[in-house]
């Protein structure tokens, strides 16, 4: 009979073998195997070594290896076939209708890194692609004062983040809203959240198969992957309240990010992933930047 812990390591060495891509929630194969082993078997996903040594009945050890065969065989995220995911502890629903929640913005709002710019102004909240919505959900829990405005073009989309605004209990607080960028979204808003479409599009043609099983509409930001943010920051300042500020996600494009944008003043927010990957911008810098081009 198995254990719980030889197990996973059976399942992180076909991970391997089968040469799969992380970055949904995992970084690499063991913990991808650890995820979906204790996820089959039931067992809590937080404390591996309590459950290392477990029997695993022959029947359950079967299930878990068709797990782990499904996970190779479609290369599907983890969390599309767990149907969840979580950030920053908190759990989420997630399916193929919207991308993989993994925003490093989350980071920023639960270390309160972002407080400095925020105050007792700060009252509407704007979660710009939402997505599966796990961005609106932390953000209304992490400030009680506060409402929400959690918008995407894609209605499918949003029917999963309304799944995760009723099960954290957030329906009072959060209101979902279909809007192409931010043409139904008049404002003011006193904090925007933006984790858009931003892979240029030589970056799109590499992208492994488990990125590909992601809406498309989520990832793609055109040749330079600027194409979404050029528009937000053309019409963002008019939904802004005076002292409003813009965290906006930006991946690896920091340098076609400077390209298109060398006037435009930002605060660069250190992540679990480096300074390059998100930014900070205020109104004001935006109105800056528009009068510089």
């Amino acid at each position: 009979m198995s254990t719980v812990i030889e197990l996973i390591e059976a399942g992180a060495k076909s991970l391997t073998e089968a040469g799969v891509a992380f970055g949904h929630g995992t970084a690499n194969a063991f913990d991808e195997a650890a995820w979906l082993v204790l996820w089959r078997l039931k067992l809590p996903l937080d404390d591996i070594d309590a459950a290392a040594d477990t029997p695993v009945a022959p029947a359950d050890a079967a299930k878990v290896a068709a797990l782990i065969d499904e996970r190779i065989a479609t290369r599907k995220p983890a969390a599309y076939l767990t149907k969840e995911a979580w950030l920053q502890g908190v759990p989420f629903y997630v399916d193929e209708r919207a991308i993989v929640p993994r925003s490093f913005v989350a980071e920023l709002i639960a270390d309160g890194s972002i407080d400095y710019w925020l105050g007792e102004h700060t009252r509407r909240v704007l979660d710009l692609c939402t997505g599966n919505g796990s961005l609106a959900v932390l953000a209304a829990l992490t400030y009680p004062d506060v409402t929400v405005d959690a918008a995407d073009l894609s209605v499918a989309a949003l029917e999963v983040a309304a799944i995760n605004v009723t099960r954290h209990a957030l329906d009072a607080r959060v209101k979902l809203v279909e809007s192409d960028g931010l043409a139904n979204l008049p404002g003011p808003y006193d904090l925007v959240l933006c984790n858009p479409p931003y892979v240029n599009s030589a970056s799109m043609a590499a992208l492994p198969a488990e990125y590909r099983a992601e809406p498309e509409l989520a990832l793609a930001g055109g040749a330079d992957g600027m194409d979404f943010i050029r528009q937000l920051f053309a019409d963002a300042p008019s939904r802004m309240s005076e002292q409003a500020v813009l965290v906006l996600e930006i991946g690896n494009e920091r340098d076609h990010f400077e390209t298109a944008f060398p006037q435009l003043e930002v605060v660069w927010l250190e992540t679990s992933a480096g300074e390059d990957q998100v930014l900070l911008v205020t109104r004001t810098a935006l109105l800056a930047g528009a009068g510089a081009r």
